[in-house]
């Protein structure tokens, strides 16, 4: 930390330009939210240094093993964002892992607004004095690092998921994002397979709707159905009102800092002001890593538990659709074989997706409530913390 605040102090003096080329090579060793229950000692992977070169992240995976699978016990690779997006797809795309709920995708790196305010930041330093520039400074430091350590974290999490998990934890592909020491060259999609994914997205949305109204033969899955699509929506309108609310207190941050400026101007900085202005920034901070980043993670996870539950429900209607055809096929004694051997295979896929996913929603719901619960508590005593200095 020492590190990176003197450099960040040397672009400053140097003007925006060098400034950003300093924090972008700027390495960090932030941990993540483990939000699995069990560990084990077999297989345990964390992201322990992270670097940033202007657009792009390279994560240093490092894992620890005594699985026979791989050929050390220990070993490290450098990853980017596009390479944890193809581990994902892989998993989607494995017919495999049908009835498994594959852990989201973590969000893509977004600097934006870091870089719009370091460019701000070098264009107006002359305008400024050495109280509003060091301010500033600081603001700068603190928020680089909160948005750089969650951009890590959410990259860290989706790993941890994938190793806890008993089945995707032995999947060759991520063997090989784990162990291979190369670049995988894996590229960013193009605007056609861009398009193709929406288009698939469509087909989809509107193939859900249409197996959506199929009544489940399992009341638990028909339970789950009902409790996932309302549970997402409120996590979905949670999440947009904690932002709103976190907003409100940065806001108010920044109207205090302004008043503060005056008070620097007019020789009158009140200490219980200043105070009042951390305070409200520790607030926004803290309610942004406890509470909305991980709605923010349940509302993709809680989407993920919901393709799930539509892949079952496309192959229950492939199974009734398979019976059907063979009482037509037996009805004009045609193709019986090749109805039998069809009917069969969508049996075996249906009942096969349906053992998994039932342990798979059962421990969701365990996963999701001790979640809920370790943040919860935690920001409630930070809360009531920040609060009692407020009254001091």
């Amino acid at each position: 930390m020492e590190t990176f605040v003197g450099l960040l102090c040397v672009g400053l003096i140097c003007g925006c330009g060098a400034l950003w080329d300093v924090v972008s090579a700027l390495p960090l060793q932030p941990r993540a939210v483990n939000v699995d229950l069990q560990t084990d000692a077999t297989l345990q992977v964390d992201i322990s240094d992270a670097l940033s070169e202007r657009d792009k992240v390279k994560f240093t995976v490092h894992t620890k093993s005594t699985l026979p699978n791989f050929k050390q016990n220990e070993f490290s690779v450098v990853r980017q964002h596009e390479e944890f997006i193809w581990l994902h797809d892989s998993f989607v795309e494995n017919e495999e892992y049908a009835g498994y709920i594959i852990p989201p995708a973590p969000p893509r790196p977004d600097f934006d607004a870091s870089r719009e305010k370091l460019q701000k930041l070098g264009e107006g330093e002359g305008s400024m004095t050495k109280e509003e520039f060091t301010k500033m400074k600081q603001e700068l430091e603190a928020e680089y690092l909160a948005i750089f350590k969650k951009t890590v974290a959410m990259h860290e999490v989706f790993l941890c998921r994938v190793a806890a998990h008993p089945v995707l934890r032995k999947d060759l592909n991520f063997h090989v994002f784990l162990e291979y020491n190369q670049d995988l060259s894996v590229r960013g999609k193009n605007k056609k397979e861009k398009l193709e994914d929406f288009f698939k997205n469509v087909v989809k949305s509107a193939d859900g709707v249409l197996v959506a109204g199929v009544k489940d033969v399992d009341d638990f899955f028909e339970h789950e159905k009902t409790f996932l699509l309302e549970y997402h929506n409120r996590v979905k309108d949670a999440s947009a009102k904690s932002d709103r609310m976190i907003r409100s207190h940065k806001n108010a941050a920044d109207d205090i800092n302004r008043i503060l400026r005056c008070f620097v101007h007019v020789r009158l900085v009140k200490v219980s002001v200043a105070a009042l202005q951390k305070i409200e920034s520790r607030v926004a901070a803290d309610e942004d890593l406890k509470l909305a980043d991980l709605l923010k993670y349940y509302l993709r996870e809680s989407q993920a538990a919901k393709d799930l539950l539509y892949r079952r429900s496309r192959a229950l209607v492939d199974y009734e659709n398979a019976n059907k055809a063979l009482d037509k096929a037996r009805a004009k004694n045609r193709d019986v074989l090749q109805a039998e051997t069809s009917q069969q295979l969508c049996c075996h896929k249906f009942e096969k997706i349906s053992e998994s996913a039932k342990q798979e929603l059962i421990d969701f719901k365990t996963r999701r409530v001790a979640a809920f619960r370790k943040n919860l508590v935690e920001l409630a005593e930070l809360e009531l913390k920040h609060a009692k200095v407020t009254m001091t």
